[in-house]
């Protein structure tokens, strides 16, 4: 019976921790990318996409290509693409390491969640 009491009594204080957590809406995942994950391609001109695991705020999200640190590409993501999906082309890379960066916000979130897919271009046979 005290037991039970003692339950009654923190059941609502876990309730109001639980509330007021970080919202795990704003968490996003990718679930798929081209290129992949340390992918090697080739230089021409590509399609680039992430693909995340809930909708994305396309006007408010970004792609960008970086080559040790720098900026090489701002890609213009398409806003036709699925609601989960940033999508865009760009122009031809020279041979070298890359990362894909990415920067979303989820449709209902308020803060900005980025990454990074590196990756290669093969030199030209």
């Amino acid at each position: 019976m005290i037991v039970s009491r003692r339950i009654a009594a923190v059941l609502p204080l876990l309730a109001m921790a639980w509330a007021s957590r970080p919202a795990l809406a704003d968490e996003v995942r990718v679930m798929q990318s081209t290129p992949a994950a340390s992918a090697v391609i080739d230089g021409r001109g590509s399609e680039f996409f992430v693909r995340f695991d809930r909708p994305v705020d396309h006007i408010r999200s970004t792609l960008e290509i970086m080559q040790d640190g720098k900026l090489v590409e701002r890609l213009v993501p398409r806003l036709e693409s699925a609601p989960e999906v940033l999508f865009a082309r760009a122009p031809t890379l020279k041979p070298g390491s890359y990362s894909l960066h990415w920067a979303v916000r989820t449709v209902a979130g308020k803060e900005t969640i980025q990454g990074d897919i590196p990756f290669s271009v093969a030199g030209q046979r």
